[in-house]
């Protein structure tokens, strides 16, 4: 039997967090970018693996052209998202509290393989 600490939860997302998905007339024109991160931010890793995760939701808001909103999105998961805050949505948040900064390794890469959804537009 596995032992806690390599135990995968499923993949759960709930957007954009503690933050709107879009706009009134859009309700959920930037959501796509906060599911991709909550993917990166389930399966968890390294602090460079973080960094390039908030990176890359600060650039798909861009790309919804709204820059100024991913650079603050960006400093909101920087501050709140470090895998040492017992919360739905730190770095790593699948795997048991506490696991912290650390690569992956080889099984834990097939579980998430194993767990991750076919379509993280299905979200």
């Amino acid at each position: 039997m596995a032992n806690e600490e390599s135990q995968l939860a499923d993949f759960t997302t709930d957007g954009c967090s503690m933050f709107p998905d879009g706009t009134n007339e859009q309700p959920t024109l930037w959501r796509h970018c906060c599911v991709a991160h909550d993917f990166s931010y389930w399966q968890g890793g390294t602090y460079q693996q973080r960094k390039l995760a908030d990176k890359a939701l600060r650039l798909c808001l861009a790309e919804v052209d709204l820059p100024s909103l991913g650079s603050m999105m960006e400093i909101g998961v920087r501050l709140g998202g470090s895998p040492y805050f017992p919360t739905p949505f730190r770095w790593g948040y699948g795997w048991p509290y506490m696991r912290g900064y650390k690569a992956l390794t080889e099984q834990e890469l097939v579980k998430v393989a194993e767990k991750a959804p076919s379509n993280l537009k299905d979200y």
